[in-house]
């Protein structure tokens, strides 16, 4: 979109028109705001991710007025099949779809500009506008070979996990990511109908990681591999573990035979693909005068699973829902900083079970021995179905206390 640079002022500048940036951008536009949302590539780019939405993610774009529009262009999906070192499998219902990243994304960013957000791009975040008071009041981006500045009310950084612009806003904690994820695309029509869960798969070869398929529209599949807790952090930096995310990759398809089945059978569009993932909610300052931090770059995304769709879209709405209120109740920025901060404390604990659950990524067997339970215990299939959902607690799944249940249901 062709504005009128190098001057230019908004009430809110969004920095990125991922999730999380443009679910914010739609929310304040459509509640009256003069908004910009900017991103570094053209809209419609891509996004390593594994593409699943869960509950939470049909929640947030029931919100946004996009369930309908979202899930006509998805593969619906009606359970999520867990894998146990040992073959073991339970399917987990749930309401499920699958939808890449650059369909996704294309659709949530035209959704801002649909509500009234103009967007810019590609252009670069540079660094955070100062006042004299210490407040940011604007940012400036780079266009080509220019630097403008863009002053607004409140600036939004939605980056995602890669920390450059965390750290020239200096909100950066931890430089690292809290995970790292490979994946590719198939096509591959014969595979259509046996593979019609979103598979998750534990076993030792990919330890201490999980594989997934998830299948796609078009006769395609999302095929990757996760590895959570992947960096050691020393000192607010970290150091990688020892780990080869297409060796991980590679040992999946040989130790899972529908990944070699899906690899032998179908055509890999275009290249593996890797990214970092930002977990927890831990890793960034959430906020600081004039300026919220929001999505993945606020560590959005589910340790355990790798999932933060859904998360980002929320939390991007939760930053709009402090800046919304803030100018109706006339707080000033302290008072509107921790209403956003409250929201995401709020949020914290799921994060943290999630945590917990990670050890089964770390020690396989207890999958073994949670499907092999849940496929005798109805109740056990029900709160796994729960923990999707987010009414049961994933960590208490993997716990001294949930063990015991276990073998008493």
């Amino acid at each position: 979109m062709s504005l009128a640079l190098p001057l230019q002022r908004t009430e809110v500048l969004v920095i990125g028109a991922g999730p999380a940036g443009s679910a914010a951008a739609r929310q304040l536009a459509r509640a009256g705001f003069d908004v910009l949302l900017v991103d570094q590539q053209p809209q419609g780019r891509d996004k390593i991710c594994g593409d699943g939405l869960i509950p939470d993610a049909h929640k947030a774009l029931a919100r946004l007025g996009l369930l309908e529009q979202v899930m006509a262009l998805a593969q619906p999906v009606s359970h999520v099949g867990c894998i146990a070192p040992r073959g073991g499998r339970i399917d987990v219902p749930g309401e499920l779809a699958v939808l890449p990243r650059r369909e996704l994304d294309n659709l949530l960013c035209q959704a801002a500009q649909d509500a009234g957000a103009r967007f810019l791009a590609p252009a670069r975040f540079e660094k955070p506008l100062v006042n004299e008071q210490g407040r940011v009041c604007g940012a400036q981006v780079r266009i080509g070979d220019d630097v403008h500045e863009i002053a607004c009310d409140w600036l939004l950084l939605a980056t995602g996990a890669v920390p450059k612009a965390l750290i020239a806003a200096e909100m950066c904690e931890r430089h690292t990511p809290s995970g790292v994820a490979l994946r590719g695309y198939v096509h591959a029509p014969s595979m259509v109908g046996r593979i019609k869960a979103m598979e998750v798969v534990w076993n030792k070869a990919v330890r201490p990681g999980y594989g997934w398929i998830f299948p796609a529209p078009n006769d395609c599949f999302n095929i990757g591999v996760g590895v959570t807790d992947s960096h050691k952090a020393v000192s607010g930096k970290g150091s990688k573990k020892e780990l080869n995310l297409r060796a991980i990759f590679d040992a999946f398809c040989a130790n899972y035979e529908p990944a070699a089945a899906l690899m032998r059978e179908g055509k890999l569009l275009g290249e593996l693909k890797g990214a970092p993932l930002r977990c927890t909610l831990d890793g960034a300052r959430w906020s600081r005068p004039g300026l919220l931090v929001t999505g993945e770059a606020a560590g959005s995304t589910y340790s355990f699973t790798g999932e933060g769709i859904g998360k980002a879209m929320e939390t991007g709405m939760l930053a709009a829902d402090a800046i919304i209120q803030g100018k109706a109740k006339q707080w000033n920025d302290a008072q509107l900083r921790e209403a956003y901060e409250q929201s995401l404390r709020a949020l914290k604990p799921k994060f943290d079970l999630y945590q917990r659950a990670n050890r089964v990524n770390a020690a396989p067997w207890l999958a073994d021995l949670l499907i092999w339970r849940a496929k005798r215990s109805p109740r056990l299939l029900a709160r796994m179905s729960g923990v999707l959902r987010e009414t049961s607690n994933p960590g208490n799944l993997v716990s001294l206390k949930g063990f015991s249940r276990l073998f008493l249901e």
